[in-house]
């Protein structure tokens, strides 16, 4: 670890973060909320929403993908995916939702401020963001698809989005 420059736990939670908070919006796979702790870890973000059904941790199957980011990574619980957009609304952040949607933004075509705190919403693996949250988002960012099918899992969808977020930031 110490070749690859990894950081302690206690040097993670120290760390100057990544102005990024992850909205998970009733998210049903333990393995994809594994995941999306892992991802916020390599990129250190800020903190994990996890809302209405979204499971929590400790549960074995989050820790078996999250592989121990449960624990580096801040998250909350909120009851309500809307009531986690307000609350960073009102904390200053930009929200934006992860979805295909009628003036959606091409993720290349995604530009923020240095200066802005951003939150984005993945929602559930069948249904998407939520309307009544998507109604309360700052905008949708999309991430272009090719081929027949027109979704991804929303691990991959957020490897995808959250690395674009910070590549230009590290």
């Amino acid at each position: 670890m110490d070749d690859l420059q990894r950081k302690s736990v206690s040097a993670f939670r120290e760390a100057v973060k990544m102005p990024i908070c992850v909205v998970l919006d009733n998210i049903r796979s333990m393995h994809n909320v594994g995941s999306v702790f892992r991802t916020a870890d390599a990129f250190l973000l800020e903190a994990i929403y996890l809302c209405g059904y979204t499971p929590q941790p400790l549960h074995r199957d989050i820790q078996k993908t999250a592989l121990g980011a449960t624990e580096t990574v801040t998250w909350q619980y909120r009851q309500t995916t809307l009531e986690a957009v307000l609350d960073l609304k009102a904390a200053g952040y930009k929200v934006y939702a992860v979805e295909q949607a009628n003036n959606s933004i091409a993720l290349q075509q995604f530009d923020w401020a240095v200066s802005e705190k951003i939150a984005v919403v993945f929602g559930n693996e069948v249904e998407g963001v939520n309307n009544e949250v998507l109604t309360h988002c700052d905008g949708c960012i999309e991430i272009p698809q090719l081929g027949t099918k027109h979704s991804l899992n929303i691990s991959v969808a957020a490897g995808i989005i959250l690395w674009e977020l910070v590549r230009d930031r590290i």
